[in-house]
C-alpha cells in the first residue's frame, strides 16, 4: 500500500516514522547544583533543598544549629508529620558510619561534591566510540570513567 493509498501523503507517513517527531514531552533538564548554598528560611525551602540533596550524586555538607558539621552523600531521607519527625540519611565521607540528621537540627546546606552523573551520557559515549573508530582504532571498548 503506498502513501496514496493509505490516505496518507508519503510526507506525512515520513514524519510519522520520524522518531523526533513523535516526542511530544521534553526531555529532562538537570539543575547544576555544585556549589549551591541554598537559602534554608522557611521549612518548605529546607524541604526543596533536601530533595535535591537526595537527587544528588556528590556531596553535600550539612552545619547543624549546634554548629557541628557532616559532609557525605545523602542516601536517603525519610518525611514525617514534622520536620523534627523527618530524618535525612548520610555516608560521611570520612569513611564513618552512616548517621541520621534530623531536618529541624540542620542550619545550613552546601553541594560540595562534583556531581557524579552530571555530563556524562549514552551519547558521549557513542561519540567517543566512533572517534575512535574513525582514527582507525580496533579492538574499541568503551570504559566508564574512574571515579575519584
Amino acid at each position: 500500500m503506498s502513501g496514496r493509498e493509505s490516505g496518507r501523503t508519503p510526507a506525512a507517513a515520513t514524519e510519522i516514522t520520524n522518531p523526533d517527531a513523535l516526542e511530544v514531552v521534553p526531555g529532562a533538564t538537570r539543575d547544576k547544583l555544585e556549589g549551591w548554598v541554598p537559602e534554608l528560611a522557611t521549612a518548605q525551602e529546607l524541604l526543596a533543598a533536601l530533595e535535591h540533596a537526595f537527587d544528588y550524586r556528590g556531596d553535600v555538607l550539612i552545619t547543624r544549629k549546634d554548629g557541628s558539621k557532616i559532609e557525605g552523600y545523602v542516601f536517603d531521607r525519610r518525611a514525617g508529620k514534622t520536620l523534627a519527625d523527618s530524618i535525612v540519611r548520610l555516608l560521611p565521607k570520612d569513611g564513618s558510619p552512616k548517621t541520621s540528621v534530623c531536618y529541624a537540627d540542620i542550619a545550613a546546606l552546601v553541594f560540595t561534591g562534583r556531581d557524579m552523573a552530571a555530563g556524562r551520557s549514552w551519547e558521549t559515549w557513542v561519540r567517543q566510540y566512533w572517534e575512535k573508530k574513525a582514527a582507525g582504532e580496533s579492538d574499541i571498548s568503551l570504559q566508564p570513567e574512574k571515579l575519584e
